[in-house]
Formats: structure tokens, sequence, C-alpha cells
């Protein structure tokens, strides 16, 4: 890219032995690849910003935050074809588009970018496929043991009589066989745990989804007041200039003055506040999106008002959508697993020897061992350990379904108070927004009329703007606490 750069300041430095058409088209080409570097803003002259374009030729635009001034240096200077050439990269930066433009996030996408990104979720999935690898392992043979040695060797060889019994030289082989069904209920056992972890990690995902809803919520609530802010500033600005016009001819007091002039200070403070909240929002989402850095985005602000929701559900459809109660079954699933291996320790393992002896006279023969082994789990002094564990997990199986039911009748309980407080902000937002805002607004317009053909003083149009202005926040604010609502509703359906 800094060669592309360097290729075009030099076509621009030496463009007095070319014709500025054929300077057109490698500009064409390099304007888009180069468009939005300060190298080549700097040295066309004229970086400032937005909406400070002073300074320059009076009939230049600013474009996107910088102004190309009239005015050039060096090989620019008296040169008609310098100046065609100017007019051409003019018009090119005024065509396209000299910064990216701030992207603007939907809810889905968050959302999408919260599951795809954020590490807490990851290490479920790392987690499950430790489970699958375990299960994978699970049905492999214990390492064979070779070993070798003397048999029968005397301690002293010299006081060895004749026809005993030669010692020997011994190589021994031995490999124990498990029970395949255990391995098969080990393999079992591991592969359920992975299905646990992706429970758990829906479960995760469930929290951190509600977080994002939160955060991108009291943003668009944030962002609607602001729009508030700006008008009621635009509304009290208004006020302050007319009450300035009137009061030298006494046609309002000096106190209204200082009253707006408050409202307006104040006004200013809440946009303060307004804008560090929004900021920490997009902290919060870039946090859970897991983006390094504070990256500049936007969202979406047009939503509208939540549906009303069903009031009682069944504790069936509730086992089936939430991801706390599939994390029960399935460990209760492992759990049963489990217990299924561990019964089966009451089956035997095997184990095969073989030895080998070879005789340190040459004139005796060679000789062999070979051995088969089986164990006896049921034996009275080894057989409680298994079985005080059998009883042990088939209690652990109990505590869960125990557990179950009882996550799913407070689910239940959450669910129906959730569902009827719902409804019930959603028929308050809707009368603030259909009645109680449009008769302050028709109020506020009444007492603005009079005011403007001097029927009335700059107080009672103030409190009539406050009166609307702090209806207003009260229902964005109760809008706010709606939306949460249904955060809180959907959290309990894992939606």
């Amino acid at each position: 890219m800094m060669s592309n750069i360097n290729k075009a300041i030099r076509m621009i430095r030496h463009f007095r032995s070319l014709s500025w058409l054929q300077l057109l088209l490698p500009w064409l080409q390099l304007i888009a690849e180069v468009l939005g570097h300060k190298e080549v803003f700097n040295f066309l002259k004229g970086k400032k910003k937005a909406g400070s374009c002073g300074g320059g030729h009076p009939k230049l635009p600013c474009v996107q935050g910088f102004q190309l001034q009239a005015e050039t240096r060096g090989d620019f200077r008296g040169n008609r074809g310098g100046l065609a050439v100017s007019n051409a990269i003019l018009f090119l930066l005024l065509t396209l588009p000299a910064v990216a433009q701030t992207p603007v996030l939907t809810l889905d996408s968050v959302l999408a970018e919260v599951e795809r990104s954020n590490p807490g979720l990851q290490q479920y999935d790392a987690r499950a496929r430790a489970m699958e690898q375990y299960a994978e392992g699970s049905t492999a043979w214990m390492p064979p043991m070779v070993g070798g040695g003397v048999f029968m060797f005397p301690y002293n060889l010299q006081t060895g009589e004749p026809g005993m019994m030669p010692s020997s030289y011994m190589l021994s082989v031995e490999q124990q066989i498990p029970n395949p069904a255990k391995q098969r209920a080990r393999r079992d056992y591991y592969a359920s745990r992975s299905a646990v972890e992706a429970a758990a990690r829906a479960e995760a995902f469930n929290d951190l989804r509600t977080q994002a809803k939160e955060a991108y919520y009291r943003w668009v609530v944030l962002a609607q007041k602001q729009q508030v802010l700006e008008e009621n500033e635009r509304i009290i600005a208004f006020m302050l200039k007319v009450a300035r016009l009137r009061y030298p001819y006494n046609q309002g007091p000096l106190a209204g003055i200082y009253e707006a002039e408050a409202r307006q200070q104040q006004i200013q403070n809440e946009q303060l506040m307004l804008a560090s909240d929004i900021a920490k929002q997009r902290v919060m989402l870039s946090t859970l999106m897991n983006q390094s850095g504070t990256p500049a985005f936007s969202i979406d602000t047009t939503l509208q008002l939540p549906e009303p929701v069903q009031v009682g559900l069944d504790s069936t459809d509730l086992s089936a959508v939430r991801s706390d109660v599939q994390r029960i079954n399935r460990s209760i699933q492992t759990m049963q697993l489990n217990l299924a291996r561990e019964g089966l320790e009451r089956k035997p393992d095997f184990r095969l020897s073989f030895n080998h002896m070879t005789p340190r006279g040459f004139d005796r023969p060679s000789m062999f061992t070979a051995m088969a082994m089986v164990s006896i789990p049921i034996a009275p002094w080894s057989a409680g350990g298994y079985q005080s564990n059998v009883r042990a997990m088939n209690s652990e199986v109990i505590a869960l379904r125990r557990e179950r039911e009882n996550l799913l009748n407070e689910a239940r309980g959450r669910l129906h108070s959730l569902a009827l407080e719902l409804n019930a902000k959603r028929q308050q937002v809707e009368n603030y927004r259909d009645k109680i805002l449009p008769a302050l607004q028709k109020n506020y317009d009444v007492t603005l009329l009079a005011y403007e053909e001097n029927q009335s003083e700059l107080p009672p149009l103030i409190d009539a703007w406050e009166a609307l202005n702090s209806m207003q926040l009260d229902y964005l604010d109760q809008l706010e606490q709606l939306y949460l609502l249904r955060i809180r509703y959907e959290q309990e359906l894992e939606r």
C-alpha cells in the first residue's frame, strides 16, 4: 500500500511532463486504493476537522472531514494541466467515500458475534472435545509387560548337586485383557460427559445473551433520550432567544431568562451523562463480543414494543426449551451410565502370561510356562467397594431429579409473574405514548402559542415544557423497564 501511495505522490510531482488525460486513468485506479490515507491528503493540502473548513477557498466544500484548498505549492503552481488534474482529483474525492462508515449492528448480529467469539463459551467447546478424546482412548488396553531374569538359580554354583533341576535364564511376557463390557461402558460414560458440557455451554450462552440484550436495549433507550434532549435544547434555545429580545421592551421578566439559561445548562449536563452511559454500553457489547480496544459501531434504534405474552406455560414446554433443565437431564444420563459402568465391576478381568526358560547347560531342553488368569470381583471382601458406589450413585440420581423438579417449579412461577408484569407494563407504556404525552404536548403547544402572541409569560411556558420533557423521559424509563422485563421473560424461555 505504501508503494502505491508513493507512486501517487510521484505522479503528482511529475505530471507537468504528461498530459492530464494520460494521468486521469491511473488516478482513477489509485485514488480508490489510497483514499483515506493521510499521506495523500496531507500532500493535497488541507486536513481539518469536520465542520471547521475555514481558511480554505470559500467555494471548495468539505469532503468527509477534509478540504482541498485551491492554492497549491511546488509543481502545482501556475500550471493549467495541474489545475485540470486537481479538479479531476477533487471530483473523485467528492464522488468516492473518504472514510469508512461506522457499522450499524443489529441485535441478531451482536448475538451471533457473542456466540462465535466470546471466550467464556469457547472453554465449553474445549471441554466437550476433551471428553470426546477421553471416550476415544477409553477402549485402549494396558501395555504388555516384558521381563527377563533367572529361574531356580542356586546361590552358590559350586555346591550344586548332580541331578538337581538345572537353573535357567527366563524371559517373561504378560498382557492384561480388559473386559469388553467395561470398556464400552467407560466409553459411553465419557461421551455423555461431552453432552453435559454442550448443555452447560448453552446455559452460559443464555446468560451472555441476556447481558448483550440488556446492553443493547439500554443503548436504544439512551439514544432516544438523546433525541429528546436535542429537541429540548433547541426549544429552550428558542425560548431564551425570544426572552432576550423581549426583555428590553419590558415584555418579559429577567428571572425567566435566568431560569431558561439554567434549564439549558441542565440539558447539557444530562447530555454528558447520556453520552457516558452510551459509551459504557458500547464497552459492554465490545467485551461480550471479545473485540479488542473500543471499536466504533452503532446500533439499530428502530425497535417495536414487545408483544403481549402468554400467561402460564406447562412444565413440559419449559423442560424442552431450558438449557439448565437439559443440563440436569444429561447429568442424570451421565450418572446412570456411570452407575452401569460401576455395576460392571462385578465382571472379571483377564490376564495372560508366558514364560520361556533356557537352561545353563546345553544338554538340557528349553522349557516354558503359559498361564491364563481371571479376577473374581464377586468375592465378599472385594464386592463391598463397587456395591457402595452403586448405592451412592443411585442417591445422586434421585437428588438430580429433585433439583430438576424444583427448577421447573421456580421457573414456572417466575414466568407467570413476569408475564403478568410484562403485559401490565406494556399497557402502561401505551398509555404514556397514546394519552399522556399527546395531552402534555397539546398543553405545551397552547402555552407556546400564547407566549408567541404575547399573552403569556416565559415561566408558564417553561413549566409546560418541563412537564412535557419530564414525562417524555419518564416514558423512556418505562420503555426501558418494559424491554428489560421482556429480556428476563425471554431468558426464562431461552429465546
